[in-house]
């Protein structure tokens, strides 16, 4: 127990488990399983969050047959063979020090391909494969290889298994009237259709015996219509109980769901309500989860004693040392989980190996390593956006001497551009981490310079990184001097807008401005749970199936917003695939425009001038604003080069062509590696 998170670093008992603390590291696939070498590198990347103090791994998910993974030839454990390349993960956690489960996860109507089934026939809204309705004796089928699966996991070593029953899965869709229109034994009222999970529940207990961890993962708020009741849940969750269940993790929404639940608009622990509704109702442990990204976030839930743990997933993808460092009293120097989902979530939406943007090693640990350096170097590196900061502080843990030339009065880049935008205030965390790194790792920081080639020649550096990013891109469009035109940066720099505005190009840049702009200036949805729930139609009574209470209520700033694209892709396509909705669904409610296949004539003062389907169409703007991409910033490099000076170029400096910060900080910590 520590002073600061007395609760956070409090034993307790889980089964015949015994914790220090009371977290445990959540499940979320990383697609290592399916990857070349993916076990070794699987066995490090959960080796290096227990060095870090996690005590409790629940793994990603894994099928208990062949129709259960999301993709064809996905993660299952059916057999001996199976069981052999478990066994070398689970034994390196527990020579590490630490525990595991194995989540089973049968991904239902979710699957992608021919081999999806369901409880009825019937197509999910993220999805384009008609599932396969089980027989009565499927069901009886999908029953024993549940528990079949538990079994193998526990000659494979886990200490128990997290069964999921949540976010719309296979379990979840027995559980509601939404996907479950079955009439036979399996179908029915409430009674009937929870009998899938109980059965599996009492099955799995009575075939691996006493000492075996059991958690289920329960969806206590569905976020769909004709989801499940909270009377529902309570009652699944004590004949939970009764089957030998040892622990509840609470899950939150569907993935079908149309409310976000874990971008980073969505305030931290803003569904810890939920938990605290069900918790004088649950005689078993209870996990809280979703958007807790902060010590102080878990502590204060743990505090208020809704919970009995909680469990954080991307946090420990964006900083495997996260539990070491708050119990070490360093809190400042976790990397923190900004919820911008793009290398975690929408990477496993797109079935493909899952990492972090602010901590490119997530999942690369084997291929990506920081080892220290025997011959220090003078490095310079000119720019601080992402690119520039990971490049720097890795530098400088190996051991090189760094310094960081930044030409503004503030490190950070076109990251303090997005922490202007609604829904990325989490954004100033990661500036927070690298100001604390700079400090911890040594790099001399100097602020207001201009580094050019003659002043670097004459410091002498061993090598130069060109890290300084780009600028707006402006095409040639007949009127684009008219005083009414802006580029992006002016408008995030605090330049006047109209009430009419015309955004000509529609890439993430677009969206964000059109998001702010529109955006009512006493909307704190994004850190205000009640603001948030009534903005997205949540009921927080719980008296209306799966919490839904009605329409949402996207408030506006009543300023007339269009955005334009030449592309033939529909609006929003290059967004993430996690949370593009979510910023499209947005926009739409508040009366947003959006064409594609434009083809600009020119603009005036009266407005924009185009054809659209072979038709002249003119929108009015009082401001237009040009986000047609952006060009690399290469006078440094040019200037290096002339000079005869080494010099590496990352990021955006490198190449601004579906530039996002992703890619930047991979750049800066591939190279920083290899200096």
């Amino acid at each position: 127990m520590t002073a600061e998170y007395p609760h956070l670093f409090q034993p307790i008992k889980l089964g015949h488990l015994e914790l220090s603390k009371r977290v445990i590291m959540g499940a979320m696939h990383t697609y290592l399983e399916e990857a070349v070498d993916g076990w070794d590198r699987l066995a490090a990347y959960y080796v290096e969050r227990v060095k870090g103090g996690v005590e409790l791994i629940v793994s990603g998910g894994v099928g208990p047959n062949k129709s259960a993974p999301i993709i064809e030839g996905g993660g299952i454990l059916t057999n001996k063979k199976h069981v052999k390349l478990h066994k070398p993960v689970v034994d390196a956690v527990h020579e590490a020090g630490g525990y595991i489960c194995l989540q089973i996860l049968h991904t239902g109507r979710y699957a992608f391909g021919q081999h999806l089934v369901a409880p009825s026939s019937l197509v999910a809204p993220t999805n384009q494969f008609v599932p396969h309705e089980l027989t009565t004796e499927e069901v009886k089928k999908q029953i024993f290889d549940f528990v079949r699966c538990a079994v193998l996991a526990k000659e494979a070593g886990y200490d128990g298994v997290e069964i999921m029953a949540s976010e719309g899965y296979l379990l979840n869709e027995f559980l509601s009237t939404h996907t479950n229109k079955r009439t036979d034994v399996w179908g029915g009222d409430y009674k009937k259709r929870i009998k899938f999970v109980t059965s599996i529940l009492k099955m799995v207990r009575k075939s691996v015996g006493k000492d075996f961890l059991i958690i289920l993962r329960l969806s206590l708020i569905d976020l769909i219509k004709d989801g499940s009741t909270i009377e529902e849940v309570i009652l699944l969750a004590n004949e939970a109980e009764k089957a030998g269940v040892d622990v509840i993790n609470t899950g939150v929404g569907w993935h079908e769901s149309r409310i976000p639940s874990v971008a980073g608009l969505v305030p931290r622990g803003a569904f810890v309500w939920v938990t605290e509704k069900f918790r004088k109702h649950i005689n078993l442990p209870l996990i809280a989860c979703n958007r807790i990204n902060t010590p102080e976030v878990a502590e204060s839930i743990l505090e208020s004693g809704v919970a009995d743990m909680v469990s954080l997933a991307r946090p420990f993808l964006a900083d495997p040392a996260f539990l070491n460092k708050a119990e070490q009293g360093n809190a400042d120097n976790i990397n923190t989980c900004i919820g911008c989902n793009q290398a975690c979530m929408d990477h496993a939406f797109n079935f493909t190996v899952v990492s972090c943007i602010v901590n490119p090693r997530a999942c690369h640990e084997t291929l990506l390593e920081y080892k220290p350096v025997t011959n220090t170097k003078k490095i310079a590196v000119v720019g601080s956006g992402p690119a520039g900061l990971i490049c720097a502080t890795v530098a400088a843990e190996r051991g090189h001497d760094v310094t960081l030339f930044e030409s503004s009065d503030r490190i950070g880049g076109q990251f303090n551009l997005a922490i202007k935008i609604p829904g990325k205030e989490e954004y100033k965390e990661t500036l927070r981490y690298f100001e604390s790194e700079l400090q911890r790792t040594g790099v001399t920081v100097k602020l207001n310079e201009s580094a050019t080639a003659d002043s670097l020649a004459d410091a002498g550096y061993d090598d130069v990184v060109v890290a300084t990013g780009v600028t707006p891109h402006i095409p040639e469009l007949a009127g684009i001097d008219n005083p009414m035109v802006l580029d992006y940066l002016d408008v995030l720099n605090g330049a006047e807008v109209g009430e009419r505005v015309v955004i000509i190009g529609s890439g993430g840049i677009g969206f964000d401005l059109a998001e702010l702009l529109t955006h009512h200036p006493e909307d704190d949805s994004a850190t205000n749970v009640e603001t948030f729930l009534n903005k997205w139609g949540i009921d927080k009574t719980l008296e209306s199936r799966g919490g839904v209470g009605g329409t949402p209520q996207i408030s506006s700033s009543g300023r007339s917003v269009t955005l334009l694209q030449r592309k033939r892709n529909k609006v929003g396509h290059s967004l993430g695939m996690t949370t593009g909705w979510i910023h499209l669904q947005t926009l739409n409610f508040r009366g947003a425009q959006m064409y594609n296949s434009v083809k600009y004539v020119r603009i005036d003062s009266d407005g924009v001038h185009t054809i659209i389907d072979n038709k002249n169409k003119f929108f009015p703007a009082d401001t237009v604003i040009i986000c047609t991409g952006q060009k690399p910033n290469t006078d440094l490099e040019v200037d290096l080069n002339k000079a005869g000076l080494k010099n590496h170029v990352i990021g955006g400096a490198l190449a601004s062509k579906r530039l996002d910060a992703k890619r930047a900080f991979k750049e800066g910590a591939l190279l920083a590696a290899e200096l």
